[in-house]
């Protein structure tokens, strides 16, 4: 029996709704290219078949070969200093011409002047660097550290969490479309828990307008991961994202207790940075907000500047202790051209406040968000910190019924008005703007999802 899985990442790319949107939408020339994609590419969730074709990606915008401009608050978390940055492009250009490649048993000095400013920006004493290719790699050299630094190969991690594609890290993952039973059996040992999602508490306890009642749940969620490492017994790692990027928040101290368990329970706490690193929450890191320390963090996506694909595993300096094995040993690792694009957009971050930059645009549309509930009976939750913001779409708020056609009603009428984004788990809006996004694209962002939402829900009778 064929059982689609839940939705979660992104919207149905074969939904009528995409069909209808896309017929009106294209021209001739766009719906050619799209069949030769979908002929050339495997057929996956949120990728072929494609929205339309892109043409153009400059600063906030992407624009189709149509000619549409979008503002795109999505940007799969890599534009955090805007597409084509052009200290960015100039600095890549130069690196090709003085060293384009290093073979790994070789030492570089943009590799090494890397890991040191990786070591300066991250969280307490995080100083031993690697460097993958991608995300979901990263992830797993994490995973077979904190493996050899235990002994143990058990995980304790979140259903709803992503932590990439490769088994080991969908295994540890919590999407159901990253698990399906078609891609047989995954990794053992990869126990799982409730999230800290306090709108929909998993384990039924009220929320106040969106926050945790701690007097009444007494971090349930948190006590539970304390639970498991007290019945397994023999947990390598907890490993988690420290604000998910759907987006769920942890209520306050939930890491400085997890943190706790962890050390009670000789358990590594990895925390995946991926997304929400490198200023995307009005902090250099997500776990800065709570003060919290891991043991390994991974970071990615946007430490490439959206040019250049990179990841880095940072470890604490004891878990540099399986130097006669090959726990990583990519053929990119040290990459010079990769390594030169790290630096400059960690520089380019740095030089153009573009953290402050994320906190205070990011507060601000925050508080207009919580006036627009106000006016829209489907915003049942407005969540997130800096340029990680979710709207809970909801058919009544009493029962917080997901509104999943609602949100893809949304969707398509931003993009029609110049506006791009992401839905996740079928009814939340996500907004993941560049750190570069300025008051004026931020107004007409939330000014556009509003008048859209208004529309939306006159046309589906939630008034």
């Amino acid at each position: 029996m064929n059982h689609k899985p839940a939705q979660s990442e992104g919207e149905i790319n074969t939904s009528a709704r995409r069909i209808a949107w896309a017929k009106k939408t294209h021209d001739d020339r766009t719906r050619t290219l799209l069949a030769k994609d979908a002929g050339c590419f495997l057929h996956q969730s949120v990728s072929p078949p494609c929205l339309s074709v892109i043409a153009k990606a400059e600063g906030a915008y992407i624009e189709d070969m149509q000619g549409h401009r979008y503002l795109d608050f999505h940007g799969n978390n890599v534009h955090h200093i805007g597409y084509g940055h052009p200290s960015l492009k100039s600095a890549i250009a130069a690196q090709m011409d003085e060293l384009p490649f290093a073979p790994r048993r070789f030492a570089c000095r943009p590799a090494v002047d890397l890991a040191e400013k990786l070591s300066e920006i991250s969280p307490g004493s995080l100083s031993k660097v690697l460097f993958t290719t991608g995300g979901s790699d990263a992830i797993e050299v994490a995973l077979k550290l904190a493996r050899a630094a235990t002994g143990r190969h058990k995980t304790i991690s979140f259903w709803d969490a992503f932590h990439g594609a490769g088994f080991g890290a969908s295994s540890v993952g919590g999407e159901q479309m990253f698990r399906s039973h078609i891609f047989g059996p995954l990794l053992t040992g990869t126990e799982h828990v409730a999230p800290f999602a306090c709108y929909r508490c998993p384990y039924g306890y009220p929320d106040n307008d969106g926050r945790p009642q701690l007097e009444l749940c007494k971090m349930t969620c948190a006590n539970f991961v304390r639970y498991v490492l007290e019945k397994e017994g023999d947990v390598a790692a907890v490993i988690a994202e420290p604000a998910r990027a759907v987006p769920y928040l942890p209520p306050p101290g939930f890491w400085r207790e997890v943190r706790k368990a962890c050390n009670d329970h000789g358990a590594k706490l990895i925390f995946d940075e991926i997304p929400t690193g490198l200023g995307k929450t009005g902090k250099m890191f997500a776990c800065d907000h709570d003060e919290v320390e891991p043991d390994i963090l991974v970071m990615g996506k946007a430490l490439g500047g959206g040019i250049i694909p990179i990841a880095a595993v940072l470890a604490q300096p004891e878990l540099d202790i399986a130097g006669d094995y090959a726990f990583g040993h990519y053929t990119h690792e040290k990459n010079p051209v990769s390594a030169r694009a790290a630096l400059t957009t960690i520089e380019i971050i740095e030089e153009e406040n573009l953290v402050e930059n994320a906190a205070t645009i990011g507060a601000y549309a925050l508080d207009r968000l919580a006036s627009l509930k106000d006016k829209h009976p489907s915003i049942g939750d407005i969540r997130g910190r800096g340029f990680l913001i979710g709207i809970d779409l909801v058919m009544d708020r009493a029962d917080k019924l997901p509104a999943n056609d609602l949100a893809e009603e949304v969707f398509y009428r931003c993009l029609d008005n110049g506006l791009s984004f992401k839905t996740t788990m079928g009814n939340v809006l996500t907004l993941t703007p560049p750190l570069i996004t300025t008051k004026t694209q931020m107004d007409f962002a939330l000014d556009t999802i509003s008048r859209c939402l208004g529309e939306a829900e006159r046309l589906i009778g939630i008034i």
